[in-house]
């Protein structure tokens, strides 16, 4: 019965992969990498907080002790919606940026990932949305020639585009039925939810991404963690209202909407991240696959129990809401992929 259930559960999860209108959302465990990786989200703020100024730092850790899920709780908990936003994210981000600017991630299993991504055969561009602020997706897109689309045009400091998501690479060619026009298949979206290393806010220059490890213009603020509490103001600004966007129409209301997402090394932990997951599920054409080393009591009960969402954990799994043991290889990004390149 334990081989048959595992069986099952592999023979589900290549099905859905392989299938059509698949998208994917990464999040921090599939930069981790065993370690040699980005940190964790729960890890994050120990890495980091010898950094931040003594004041705010004291404020968040004690909004963490108080039961803060994480930094980007206890940030918004810190503002208060006033016009001019405190100094606590400001710190936070260029806390995260000046550590993450010394991490050297090995790449083998991004470039594997995006290749494979780019070598199916779907004109439709291959929607990948993220939750991390590492570089990895796009430097591993640049080794392996992928062609990727990020939202920004342009080389040192280019600038974002909010309609480039709209964008569609064809070729122009001409056969026995005259002039034709197709899709080249294998483009990727890379939608970074909560922006990105080397993103910034210039008065003047506007919205732009720099390379990665290049400092931020004097004066222009990192576009990284995006405030919750203020999402009639913040979110509904560019870049982040046209990310969302494109994450929502992807989910439940666009032209062009996924019947499968993949997360891959994402906690379930983000509320305002599952709410709109929550909102695809209700569509009966839309499959969750939840990939990642583990998920809290509550959670796992919580996804487990709806339809059409199967889990793999490295602990316990679920296929259709039937519990059985977990996968500790499929459960890894690193694990995820490797099956990838055997399907």
């Amino acid at each position: 019965m334990l081989e048959k259930y595992i069986s099952d559960l592999e023979q589900k999860i290549r099905e859905q992969t392989t299938s059509v209108k698949v998208g994917f959302l990464l999040g921090a465990g599939s930069s981790y990498l065993s370690g040699k990786g980005y940190p964790l989200a729960g890890q994050l703020w120990g890495k980091i907080s010898e950094n931040v100024p003594e004041k705010e730092r004291e404020e968040i850790q004690e909004k963490i002790d108080s039961g803060a899920t994480g930094i980007e709780h206890a940030l918004d908990l810190l503002d208060t919606g006033q016009a001019t936003e405190g100094p606590h994210r400001h710190n936070v981000v260029n806390a995260i940026a000046n550590s993450f600017r010394d991490i050297n991630a090995p790449l083998d299993n991004h470039r594997l990932f995006v290749s494979l991504l780019s070598r199916w055969e779907k004109e439709q561009p291959i929607k990948v949305f993220s939750l991390n602020y590492d570089p990895l997706v796009e430097m591993a897109a640049e080794q392996e020639c992928v062609t990727l689309f990020d939202g920004f045009y342009g080389h040192d400091n280019a600038f974002f585009d909010a309609g480039s998501f709209r964008h569609t690479v064809v070729v122009r060619e001409r056969n026995y039925r005259g002039r034709q026009v197709r899709g080249v298949a294998g483009n990727i979206r890379l939608i970074k939810l909560h922006g990105s290393m080397g993103w910034y806010d210039d008065d003047e220059a506007g919205i732009r991404r720099s390379k990665f490890n290049d400092p931020t213009p004097t004066g222009a603020k990192k576009l990284m963690i995006p405030p919750q509490y203020r999402k009639a103001q913040d979110t509904g600004r560019a870049p982040y209202s046209t990310l969302w966007s494109e994450f929502r129409g992807s989910l439940f209301h666009g032209d062009d909407k996924l019947n499968r997402l993949i997360t891959l090394g994402y906690g379930m932990a983000d509320e305002h991240v599952n709410a709109e997951i929550e909102s695809a599920l209700e569509r009966s054409t839309f499959t969750l696959i939840i990939i990642t080393k583990e998920l809290s009591n509550s959670i796992f009960e919580k996804w487990s129990s709806k339809s059409r969402v199967h889990i793999v954990t490295e602990n316990r799994c679920s296929l259709n809401g039937d519990i059985g043991q977990g996968h500790p290889d499929l459960c890894s990004f690193e694990g995820f992929i490797e099956r990838m390149n055997q399907w």
